[in-house]
C-alpha cells in the first residue's frame, strides 16, 4: 500500500487558511509558526511545498502536511454453504488527500468448485429445425460436463424468434398461429421471447421441457436476439440467476435487429431495460424498440453475465464484431445440426474463466481509478485491469490507484472481476481539514481582536488584516473599493465582497470558493467532454483544464498521440500541429496530413532572383545568395519536359524551371534548365541590306505603277486613233487634219496671174 509518486509542487490559488492550502493541491503544506510571515505579507506565504517552507525557516514540527491513509476492514467469515472467496480484501477505507493518488493491491484467486449457471437461449425460427432436435437431448450431457469442471452447475432454457409485426412476421391471422411453411410439421405460433425453464440441476426436467418446444417462423432473416438477451439479463428472479458464474448461450443461425429497426413497424418507444415477462412471455415485444448493443452490453456487465454466441459459420464474423463490444464474451461455431454444442460451451467457458478483467462500477464524481498488474501488457495504467490464461488456484495481483480530485463527502464504490459476483467495497473520505490544537480565545498576536488558527489570525467580525488590524469604516471607502477592481472593472468581478481593500470571495455553486486577487477564478467551469469536466483526465484551474500526463485538448479529451498525424514518420508534413491525434493545418494547407494547399500558387516570380543567383551567379542576390535563398535547393538540368515557371533575369533572358514543394513552408527543389532563352543582338548587314532592298523595291514599284498608268493612257489614245481612221475611210477626211483657225491674205499675190 503506497502513495504514487507525483511532482511535488504547490499551485496556490486563493489561500487564506490552512484548509484553503491543503485543498490547493497534494504538494501544498502549511506552516503554523506564528512568526513565519512578515508584516504586510499575505497568509498565502504560509502555503508552499514542505521543502520550500523548510528553506524559509519553518520548523519541521510546525509544517502541516496530511497524507493518505488506508484501513483494511476485516473480511466477513465464510458461512456454511457459501461460495469460496476469490477476491481479497473485500472492504477497505481510504482517507485521501485531494489530488494525491493512492495505490493498494487487490488479490484474485480462481477457486475450485465455483458454481455455474447456464441459460440456453435458442433461436426457434424455421431454419433452426434440425438444431432443436439435438438440443432436446442436451441437458444431461451439458450438466455432466459442467459438473466435471465446477462440481455445481444449473441450466435453464428460453427461446426467441422476432416481433410479431410486419415486416418481421407475417401478420395474417392464420400465419400468426402457424408460421411454418410445412403444414405437416409441428409448429408453435409466432412469438418474440419466451422463458421456458428456470435454472435447475435437473437434466431430465430440461429434456422434458425442451421436448415440448416446436419450431416457429418469421419473414426477414435478422432475429430478435437482443430483445431476448435483454430480458434474460434483467429478469434475474424469473431466470433464477444465483451467486455464481453466469453464462448465457445464444444459439442462432442469423443476424440480429438493433435499436432503430423498430421504426419499420412504427415502434418509437425505446427499450426501457426492465423485466417485462407475463406468463413467461415478453409482453412489450410489439411496444418497445429493440435495445441497442450498448444497452445490452451494460446490462450484461451489471448482472455479471458472460454471453457465449453459438452461431453458424456464415454468422461468425458478425458475432465476432459484436463480441468486441461486449466485455467477457465468446464466439463459437455450431455444426450444421448443433451436434458440437456441448464441446463449444465447455471450450468457451474455459476461455472466459481464464480471462480476468478487473473493473469498477459507476464511480462517484471527482474519483478516478486506474489499474496495473504483473500480467502481460499490464504495466501501463488503464481503466480496466486484465490478465489472460489464469488457471484455477493461480493468484493474480492488481495494483489499484485511486485519486480524488477535490474535497467530497464520504462515498463508496465497488471493484471486482467481470463475470463474478464478488466485489471489493471501497469507502472513500477526503482529508481537507487541518488539526492544529489551537486555543479558542483572543490572542495578542491578533491584537486581541481574533483567535489564532493554525498560526494565522481568524479575526472577529468587523476586523480584517494579517493581525486583525484593519477595522472596517476607518479608511476611505472609495480607495478601498478601488483596490478591489481589476482594470477599473466590477468590484471583485461580481463574485466577492471588498473588505478593507481586499476581496473576500463568495462560494461557487458547487460549494467551493472563487479565488484570485479579484475573485476572477473558479475550478468548476471548464470545458466538458462526455459530460465530464476536463473529460475526467485533468483538473480545472481558474477556468482552464490542466491535463494529466498523456492527455491534451481544451477539455483534456484526447490521449496524446501523433501516430495518425504521421506519414513516413513526419508529423503533418511539418505544416501544422497534431492536436487530439489530428492535424491542425496552417498557411492555407488542407487535408488530413496538411499535404495540399488548394489556394496556393507556385512562387515563380518571387523565386526568380534566388534562381538567378543560385543557377547562374547573377542578379540582385549575387553577393549574399546562400543567406537569402536557404529555402531553395537547385538542380541544373539539360532538358525539361515541361516547366512551371518562366521568369526574366537581370540580362533579359528567360529562365525556365520547375518547383517541387518540400516538407514545411516555402521550401522547394528547383530544377533549372541549363540554357536560358536570351534575345540575339541586331544584324547590321541584314538591316542595311534589307533597307536598301526595301527602297529599291519601293522605287521599282513606283516605276511600275507610272509605267502602267502611261501604258494605259497610250492604249486609250491608240484605240481612239484607230476609231478615227475607220471614220476617215468612210468620210474621206483625214482625222488628223485640222482647218486653219486664221487666214492671212498675201498682198503681192494675185489670183489672175
Amino acid at each position: 500500500m503506497h502513495s504514487n509518486f507525483y511532482t511535488e509542487q504547490c499551485l496556490k490559488a486563493s489561500v487564506n487558511t490552512c484548509g484553503d492550502c491543503i485543498k490547493s493541491g497534494p504538494g501544498c503544506a502549511w506552516c503554523k509558526d506564528l512568526n513565519f510571515t512578515k508584516t504586510g505579507e499575505q497568509e498565502a506565504a504560509r502555503c508552499d511545498t514542505p521543502a520550500v517552507l523548510k528553506e524559509k525557516g519553518c520548523p519541521p514540527t510546525d509544517i502541516i502536511n496530511p497524507k493518505n491513509d488506508f484501513i483494511k476492514i476485516s473480511n466477513k467469515p465464510l458461512k456454511a454453504g457459501e461460495n469460496p472467496v476469490q477476491i481479497q480484501p473485500q472492504e477497505i477505507q481510504l482517507d485521501l488527500r485531494p489530488g494525491m493518488p493512492y495505490t493498494f493491491q487487490l488479490h484474485f484467486k480462481r477457486a475450485q468448485g465455483y458454481p455455474v449457471d447456464l441459460y440456453y437461449l435458442m433461436d426457434l425460427s424455421y431454419s433452426m429445425k434440425d438444431d432443436l432436435e439435438n438440443v432436446k437431448n442436451l441437458g444431461n450431457d451439458l450438466l455432466k460436463e459442467l459438473n466435471k469442471i465446477t462440481g455445481s452447475a444449473r441450466i435453464g432454457f428460453g427461446s426467441f424468434v422476432d416481433k410479431t409485426l410486419l415486416p418481421y412476421t407475417d401478420t395474417n391471422e392464420a400465419k400468426l398461429k402457424r408460421p411454418c411453411s410445412d403444414k405437416n410439421e409441428p409448429c408453435q405460433p409466432a412469438f418474440g421471447f419466451q422463458h421456458v425453464l428456470p435454472l435447475t440441476k435437473d437434466g431430465d426436467k430440461f429434456k422434458s421441457m425442451v421436448a415440448e418446444q416446436h419450431i416457429s417462423g418469421n419473414l426477414d432473416p435478422p432475429e430478435g436476439s437482443l430483445d431476448a438477451i435483454m430480458q434474460a439479463a434483467v429478469c434475474v428472479n424469473e431466470i433464477g440467476w444465483g451467486n455464481s458464474t453466469r453464462l448465457l448461450v445464444l444459439a442462432t443461425d442469423d443476424g440480429f435487429h438493433m435499436a432503430g429497426d423498430g421504426k419499420l413497424a412504427a415502434i418509437l418507444e425505446p427499450n426501457r431495460e426492465t423485466c417485462q415477462l407475463v406468463d413467461r412471455k415478453y409482453s412489450k415485444s410489439t411496444l418497445w424498440d429493440y435495445p441497442s448493443v450498448g444497452q445490452v452490453a451494460r446490462k450484461l456487465e451489471e448482472q455479471n453475465i458472460q454471453p457465449i454466441f453459438a452461431v453458424t459459420k456464415k454468422m461468425e464474423t458478425v458475432y465476432t464484431e459484436l463480441s468486441k463490444l461486449i466485455p467477457k464474451s465468446a464466439v463459437g461455431v455450431l455444426s450444421e445440426d448443433s451436434g458440437n454444442v456441448v464441446n463449444l460451451i465447455v471450450d468457451a467457458y474455459n476461455s472466459l474463466s481464464s480471462e480476468v478483467i478487473m473493473a469498477h462500477e459507476a464511480l462517484p464524481e471527482f474519483i478516478s481509478v486506474k489499474y496495473t498488474s504483473d500480467c502481460k501488457d499490464g504495466e501501463k495504467p488503464s481503466d480496466r485491469g486484465k490478465c489472460d490464461n489464469v488457471n484455477i488456484g493461480t493468484e493474480v495481483i492488481f495494483d489499484v490507484t485511486v485519486t480524488v480530485d477535490r474535497c467530497i463527502n464520504s462515498q463508496s464504490f465497488l471493484i471486482g472481476p467481470l463475470g463474478f459476483n464478488e466485489k471489493l467495497k471501497v469507502n472513500v473520505r477526503t482529508r481537507c481539514d487541518c488539526e492544529c490544537d489551537d486555543i479558542n480565545q483572543p490572542h495578542p498576536h491578533c491584537k486581541e481582536k481574533g483567535k489564532v488558527v493554525c498560526g494565522s489570525c481568524r479575526c472577529d467580525p468587523g476586523f480584517l488584516g494579517q493581525h486583525c488590524e484593519c477595522q472596517v469604516g476607518q479608511k476611505d471607502v472609495a480607495s478601498l473599493k478601488a483596490q478591489c477592481q481589476k482594470d477599473n472593472g466590477t468590484e471583485c468581478e461580481g463574485k466577492g465582497d471588498c473588505v478593507c481593500g481586499r476581496c473576500q470571495c463568495h462560494l461557487t455553486e458547487g460549494g467551493n470558493n472563487f479565488y484570485g486577487e479579484f475573485c476572477e477564478c473558479d475550478d468548476e467551469h471548464c470545458e466538458k467532454y462526455a459530460n465530464k469536466q476536463c473529460a475526467g483526465h485533468g483538473k480545472c484551474k481558474c477556468g482552464r483544464c490542466e491535463c494529466n500526463e498523456g492527455y491534451e485538448g481544451a477539455a483534456c479529451q484526447c490521449a496524446k498521440s501523433d501516430e495518425d498525424c504521421k506519414i513516413d514518420g513526419i508529423v503533418c508534413h511539418e505544416r501544422g500541429k497534431c492536436v487530439c491525434n489530428q492535424c491542425v493545418c496552417q498557411g492555407g494547407y488542407k487535408g488530413p496530413s496538411c499535404k495540399v494547399c488548394p489556394t496556393c500558387q507556385r512562387p515563380c516570380q518571387e523565386s526568380g532572383s534566388c534562381v538567378e543567383c543560385l543557377a547562374f551567379g547573377t542578379g540582385p542576390f549575387e553577393k549574399n545568395c546562400l543567406e537569402n535563398c536557404k529555402h531553395l535547393q537547385h538542380v541544373m538540368v539539360e532538358k525539361l519536359i515541361k516547366h512551371d515557371c518562366r521568369v526574366k533575369d537581370k540580362e533579359g533572358c528567360w529562365m525556365l524551371f520547375t518547383m517541387t514543394e518540400q516538407l514545411g513552408f516555402d521550401k522547394y527543389i528547383v530544377n533549372v534548365l541549363k540554357d536560358r532563352e536570351c534575345p540575339e543582338g541586331p544584324n547590321i548587314a541584314a538591316i542595311v541590306g534589307g533597307s536598301i532592298a526595301a527602297v529599291a523595291l519601293i522605287g521599282l514599284l513606283i516605276l511600275l505603277i507610272i509605267k502602267g498608268v502611261l501604258y494605259a493612257s497610250d492604249l486609250r489614245e491608240w484605240k481612239r486613233f484607230e476609231k478615227d481612221r475607220k471614220h476617215e475611210k468612210t468620210s474621206g477626211t483625214n482625222p488628223l487634219f485640222q482647218n486653219a483657225t486664221t487666214t492671212v491674205q498675201n498682198p503681192t499675190f494675185s489670183g489672175d496671174s
